[in-house]
């Protein structure tokens, strides 16, 4: 179920790999030196082919998960035999996987997918190792609503009512007019068993001696360790500046709102050109020159120049 990625035409900033993270991810990585990683939810292989570079230099093995990999993905593949290649739903996946040292998850945003995978590998965790993990989008929007990739692939009993081409944006618990367009997503935000944020904080309801830091920017950074860790420590000296970062924060909802209002603009913007090539706005214009006598309250050339055509 990982590889869901949003796709909002014209709207900037909403594909962010966690490539943005790597000064932070990598040193966590270089703390833990782990034998093996897996990457739930490769998408388009950006960061899987940055993982590949640092895994170069520290000799790790790295598995890579996505049940229908873009043909992106496939080129990183191709390129890197070093790579495996899983093509099957996380859960499917990591039952198979021998237990890796550390994960990236940024798979198929929902409580239900999260969850089953964050089960699955604490069940094969070796005694007293617990893997770091590394969550991308844990915070909004996906920290308290589920987003869905396949709905009919999460049991009925386990998801949110749903909302088709939601567009959602920050303030709105439910959907919105215009907004960031997920094609499935929660038809609204908050309450029990919605959203990854929420997946993980019920899953530490559960399972002591685990540390949870949140990195509050680009879609939210999540890192799990073991408290006893030989080099937990170290990963809790390079989260520190970063972990739930006041400042970050408010830099990220100025950032989530001017994606916000670009997509607003952007759509007002079809609307207009679309507006400007009607018969009956061309009608408009010239009953509007006649009870102006020559000047029209609005003209295409008006849109024009608020468009900057």
């Amino acid at each position: 179920m990982p590889g869901e990625k949003t796709e909002s035409v014209g709207a900037p900033g909403l594909d962010y790999s966690l490539v943005s993270f790597a000064e932070i991810l990598f040193p966590c990585l270089d703390a833990a030196a782990p034998a093996s990683v897996i990457e739930v939810g490769a998408y388009k292989g950006d960061f899987t082919g940055a993982l590949l570079e640092w895994a170069a230099g520290s000799g790790a093995r790295v598995a890579a998960i996505d049940p229908d990999p873009p043909p992106e993905l496939l080129r990183v593949a191709d390129a890197h035999p070093e790579l495996e290649l899983v093509r099957a739903p996380s859960h499917e996946a990591l039952a198979e996987l021998p237990p890796a040292d550390a994960l990236i998850i940024d798979g198929d945003h929902n409580h239900y997918t999260l969850s089953e995978e964050l089960r699955l590998i604490d069940e094969q965790a070796p005694a007293g190792g617990f893997p770091l993990i590394l969550f991308h989008d844990v915070c909004w929007p996906h920290a308290r609503r589920d987003t869905y990739y396949a709905p009919e692939r999460i049991p009925e009993q386990y998801r949110q009512p749903l909302a088709r081409e939601a567009m959602i944006a920050p303030g709105e618990s439910g959907t919105a007019s215009a907004g960031i367009l997920y094609p499935w997503a929660a038809a609204r935000e908050g309450g029990p068993k919605n959203g990854v944020l929420t997946a993980i904080e019920d899953f530490l309801e559960h399972r002591s001696g685990l540390r949870l830091a949140i990195v509050p920017a680009f879609f939210g950074l999540g890192v799990l360790w073991p408290e006893d860790a030989p080099w937990a420590d170290t990963v809790a000296n390079v989260v520190a500046p970063w972990d739930r970062s006041a400042l970050v924060a408010r830099l990220e909802a100025d950032r989530v709102q001017h994606i916000v209002d670009r997509i607003k603009l952007e759509r007002q913007q079809v609307l207009l050109r679309a507006m400007l090539n009607s018969r009956a706005f061309a009608i408009a214009e010239r009953i509007s020159s006649v009870w102006q006598r020559g000047e029209p309250v609005f003209s295409r050339d008006q849109v024009r120049r608020a468009l900057g055509d």
